[in-house]
């Protein structure tokens, strides 16, 4: 039989690379993970209650509302207005399977093939994934060696064919936390540009010291070019629920109800109902859980100054990825791949993030206690200055 042609299109994106440490991970038991993003703590119990019941009603399993439960809606505007500062006039929110969902909703909304896509490096892989894969291309903008925007930059790539500046804030991968100033002037420019400002801000709740998050979609005047992108998967440890959501400018709804229709039919009420219980326990819930994450991030940052002589540390100061530059000739693949077959340990290379020149290491500490940290940590410096 003659081959059957696959997608040139599918063939451009880069292949995921969790899977591939995965792989490579189970291969080698015992290895310690410093490379999945997840928190190390479940849902509230809040979360439980509220789906100890959902068989009991028959409506339940029957399809709900394209944009998510009212009463979950209710509760994600609250907390809206609350936390994040966004009035919703002019606005529309829509309840999404994770955040990842929300930004390829927003891209099936404002895009159309040939169209550019502004990424800060370095970016979310997944992100650069969706764009190639809508036959859109991703432009990418250098930050400073400490992750921080550069918005001349970024305006200086925007073109005729841009449609959107994305910002990752707190940021997977480098935990840097963006200044409030830096992001006015990137949806400043996206206005004036008359292009779209999308800010994920799935790690809102992870923020150490005297960092602090900004909404962009809390400034005055950006409700018709921002769009805002939540998740609980980190706050609540909800990842295998997916659940989350956007904030939309009111033009842009009838687009996503299609995409989101077409894609999903609707968030799974089970799901739904789950996450109200977690709303309904609230921010201090990650607060309280946090006091944990912020102890093994220390431990890991103090740690990690014993190879500073060849490593760049910068501050990351939220969610909870550091990412290290090493001083090395070997590229960052080849020494993930031997830091788990020779040291026991895995990391994520930094040419997924899109930095092909250098060699970066994303470490993600998020799901682990101060015990296994503390082994993690200790396996990769003995690995760095073995290899290095």
């Amino acid at each position: 039989m003659a081959h059957i042609p696959l997608s040139l299109r599918m063939s451009a994106v880069q292949s995921p690379i969790i899977p591939v440490i995965g792989e490579l991970i189970r291969a080698n038991p015992g290895t310690v993970s410093l490379g999945q993003g997840v928190s190390w703590y479940g849902p509230p119990e809040s979360a439980r209650i509220r789906i100890s019941h959902f068989f009991d009603q028959p409506n339940h399993h029957k399809y709900g509302p394209v944009h998510g439960i009212a009463p979950l809606l209710e509760l994600i505007e609250h907390k809206l207005a609350t936390e994040n500062g966004i009035p919703l006039s002019g606005r529309k929110v829509v309840v999404t399977a994770g955040a990842n969902m929300g930004f390829l909703n927003s891209l099936f909304a404002i895009t159309d093939p040939g169209d550019e896509v502004i990424l800060p490096l370095p970016y979310y892989f997944n992100q650069e994934m969706a764009i190639r894969m809508l036959n859109c291309k991703p432009v990418l903008v250098p930050t400073d060696e400490d992750f921080r925007l550069q918005p001349e930059a970024i305006r200086s790539a925007i073109t005729e064919r841009t449609r959107a500046v994305v910002t990752i804030s707190p940021n997977n991968p480098s935990g840097a936390v963006y200044a409030e100033s830096d992001l006015r002037k990137v949806n400043a420019l996206c206005k004036k540009a008359g292009i779209y400002h999308i800010s994920d801000e799935a790690y809102e709740n992870f923020i150490y010291g005297d960092a602090r998050h900004f909404s962009p979609g809390s400034i005055a005047d950006s409700s018709q070019h921002t769009v805002s992108l939540f998740s609980l998967s980190k706050a609540y440890g909800f990842a295998s629920w997916r659940i989350g959501y956007m904030v939309i400018p009111e033009a842009m709804y009838p687009a996503v109800l299609k995409a989101q229709d077409t894609n999903l039919i609707c968030p799974a009420l089970v799901s739904q109902h789950a996450a109200m219980g977690a709303l309904e326990a609230g921010s201090d819930y990650c607060r309280e859980k946090l006091k944990t994450t912020a102890k093994v991030r220390q431990m890991m940052m103090e740690g990690l100054n014993s190879v500073s002589q060849f490593c760049h540390i910068p501050p990351a100061d939220g969610a909870f990825y550091i990412l290290l530059k090493v001083q090395t000739e070997i590229d960052s693949l080849s020494l993930a791949e031997r830091l788990i077959r020779e040291h026991g340990v895995a990391v994520i290379p930094g040419v997924a993030f899109g930095l092909e020149q250098g060699c970066y290491l994303r470490i993600a500490y998020g799901a682990l206690d101060e015990e296994k940290a503390t082994e993690g940590l200790n396996r990769l410096l003995a690995g760095l200055s073995a290899l290095i």
